[in-house]
């Protein structure tokens, strides 16, 4: 009877044994699967400058964010004759690329009936006005700094 127990104990034990091997995932698998959970198009925390650091509240701190660019472009844009030159134009959207390493690109929106000379007057203007921006601080994605592009609209002529 002890045999036939120890027979029946040992047969148990290689057969669980051989079951936890079939379920050992391997690394490549395991990495697969956590990519396959990583939501690509969002960002966990968007950028962000110093003055909207100290809100807590995620959505908050992102239209702080939005609100300063804005601000500043129009700002910055409200020393030039863009106004001027172009007085049909009241409001530019602007693609806004913020690279890991803090750098920002600006872009300006056109419609697909604008003329090209408008087009390359107004990026040139839109190029040498918004430099010297304070530091942004880039999106992360967990714990890491990633590219983030998103279009402004900007208000040309505010009164």
């Amino acid at each position: 009877m002890k045999k036939l127990t120890a027979i029946l104990f040992l047969g148990l034990f290689f057969s669980s044994c051989q079951n936890l091997q079939k379920r050992e995932i391997s690394e490549e698998e395991l990495l697969q699967q956590e990519l396959k959970k990583i939501n690509w198009t969002q960002v966990d925390e968007f950028p962000s400058v110093a003055t909207c650091d100290s809100i807590k509240d995620s959505a908050t701190r992102k239209q702080c964010f939005f609100d300063f660019l804005t601000v500043t472009i129009q700002q910055k844009l409200d020393l030039d004759t863009l106004s001027i030159l172009y007085p049909q134009i009241d409001t530019i959207q602007v693609k806004v690329t913020v690279y890991p390493d803090s750098r920002l690109e600006f872009e300006p929106q056109f419609p697909s009936d604008s003329l090209a000379y408008d087009k390359i007057k107004i990026d040139s203007i839109l190029h040498s006005r918004l430099t010297d921006f304070p530091k942004i601080n880039p999106a992360l994605k967990r714990g890491i700094p990633v590219k983030t592009q998103f279009v402004l609209p900007v208000i040309l002529n505010v009164e």
